[in-house]
């Protein structure tokens, strides 16, 4: 009986999942192995041309330019999340809250909104890059917009909560007790926030780079808006297939490839964390 009524309860949720994901995901890998007619948008019969015209040295440059950028994107972001997350945890509660204030605070307004006031800010004539030449530490002649370090700073303010947050929620739950005693067992705070934290809060780090690199890959508004035609994404290209062209078959090929590279990471994770599971059942006995 508990086992019918659990069945029941989680139904709906597979459901949803089925419809609004899986049927999705298998159209989408069907219509890669569709031709493509100029009129119609998806020809009859089905072949493999339209997957292997994506292995061009073009497109092959844009996914390891979305691949490098995003997992750049994702160190940057652990990079500072992870000694936010353990000074957070360490003040006091009413710098928490005003910390983890400011950390939601940018979900408050539009993401497309958030995009278009970083751009305002490094125009021509935007507060940053006038601060920067006043300072001169930039010529009169630079542009910030519109290159490939501009789509990075963008995409770790846009993301960086993403990593900060799980991060933060995995280091309330460690005994910092054993900092101080490996402390008072020779390690400097440094070594011991590598030995001893890092390895702790693996969970956390493993949930903020599926979280950050995820929606990082498929990044499609801020290469747009803030990039140029050299700081093209995979997910700006599947846009103008399907707005521009109206290719819906190629489309969907770099959709697959794209699908193979957000899933590989998620992979990773669920056996990093198969293997921590392992190793804690393991150190029980």
């Amino acid at each position: 009986m508990s086992r019918l009524k659990e069945f029941f309860m989680t139904l709906p949720s597979y459901v949803w999942l089925f419809l609004f994901f899986l049927v999705p995901t298998l159209m989408v890998f069907a219509y890669a192995l569709k031709p493509y007619d100029v009129q119609e948008g998806v020809g009859q019969g089905w072949t493999l041309s339209t997957m292997m015209a994506i292995f061009t040295p073009e497109y092959i440059t844009i996914f390891w330019r979305t691949l490098w950028l995003s997992s750049l994107t994702t160190a940057i972001c652990l990079a500072i999340a992870l000694p936010l997350g353990y000074g957070l945890v360490r003040a006091s509660p009413k710098m928490q809250k005003l910390f983890l204030l400011l950390v939601i605070m940018p979900f408050w307004s539009s993401f497309l909104v958030r995009i278009f006031a970083w751009k305002t800010l490094l125009h021509p004539e935007g507060f940053i890059r006038n601060t920067l030449t006043f300072l001169h530490i930039i010529g009169p002649d630079t542009f910030l917009l519109y290159n490939l370090g501009t789509v990075l700073v963008v995409m770790v303010y846009s993301y960086l909560p993403f990593a900060i947050l799980p991060i933060y929620a995995q280091s309330v739950k460690f005994n910092y007790q054993l900092i101080e005693a490996a402390m008072d067992a020779g390690a400097t705070q440094l070594r011991a926030f590598f030995s001893v934290f890092l390895p702790s809060i693996r969970k956390g780090i493993y949930t903020a780079i599926v979280m950050v690199f995820i929606p990082a890959i498929g990044a499609y508004v801020i290469p747009d808006v803030v990039g140029g035609t050299n700081s093209e994404m995979i997910g700006n290209i599947i846009a103008q297939k399907i707005f521009v062209e109206r290719n819906l078959p190629q489309a969907s090929a770099l959709s697959v490839v794209l699908c193979v590279l957000v899933m590989s990471p998620l992979a990773l994770a669920a056996y990093m964390q198969k293997r921590l599971i392992t190793e804690r059942g393991g150190s029980r006995e």
